[in-house]
């Protein structure tokens, strides 16, 4: 198990649709999640800086592949193009990042 945390912005006058959003979450974007192996999934945002924290635990052998099964669905890319607009990645993310992956420094079982 590995756990992972990441960041991005939300824009101000996008985090209403934001919480609205993720308050109905669509059944089959859990459920690619939990195909893909991740669990414990929980998004944090800190106002007003208006930074999101996304914090999962990945439970599989190979996470590169299991990103891409959930790039390549259908149902997942649809759900992104309603998200997507609402954020804005920070100018530091690695290339090919959209969140900002972070580095765990501490950890209490």
């Amino acid at each position: 198990m590995q756990r992972m945390g990441m960041l991005i912005g939300l824009k101000p006058e996008k985090v209403a649709e934001y919480k609205r959003l993720h308050a109905r979450v669509w059944p089959e974007i859990l459920s690619t999640l939990s195909t893909c192996h991740i669990r414990k999934y929980s998004i944090f945002l800190r106002e007003p800086e208006n930074i999101l924290f996304g914090f999962w635990e990945y439970h599989g052998t190979d996470f590169a592949a299991d990103r891409a099964k959930m790039a390549a669905d259908p149902k997942t890319q649809e759900w992104w193009a309603v998200c997507m607009p609402c954020q804005v990645p920070l100018d530091t993310r690695q290339e090919g990042e959209w969140w900002a992956m972070m580095e765990e420094v501490f950890h209490l079982p």
